[in-house]
């Protein structure tokens, strides 16, 4: 059964390296390169959005492994969206600086 309480977050949404043709939803300056489901998992934990991870292929390009996060809807899903991409940067800089200190 369909939940439509929530949103289905993709991780292509974020990728810096696809063009807006192929799935990215946010602009280049937000986007990261190749993000992974548990960077994004992350990202909504911080954000308190209730989100459940899931493996899978985007429907635009089915040869790639992919997954989305749905999570609990609050306001219009493009804002959510920037909200999102602005704490996948941080996620993503702060595994990097720990990567760095071991």
């Amino acid at each position: 059964m369909k939940a439509y309480e929530r949103f289905v977050i993709w991780l292509e949404y974020f990728n810096s390296e696809l063009k807006r043709r192929q799935g990215r939803r946010v602009p280049l300056n937000a986007a990261i390169r190749s993000p992974t489901l548990k960077e994004l998992d992350e990202a909504c934990r911080r954000l308190t959005l209730d989100p459940k991870p899931q493996a899978a292929t985007f429907p635009r390009s089915s040869r790639m492994a992919s997954g989305y996060v749905s999570v609990k809807k609050e306001g219009p899903k493009q804002k959510l969206l920037v909200r999102i991409a602005r704490q996948l940067s941080i996620v993503r800089g702060a595994e990097q600086k720990a990567a760095r200190k071991v």
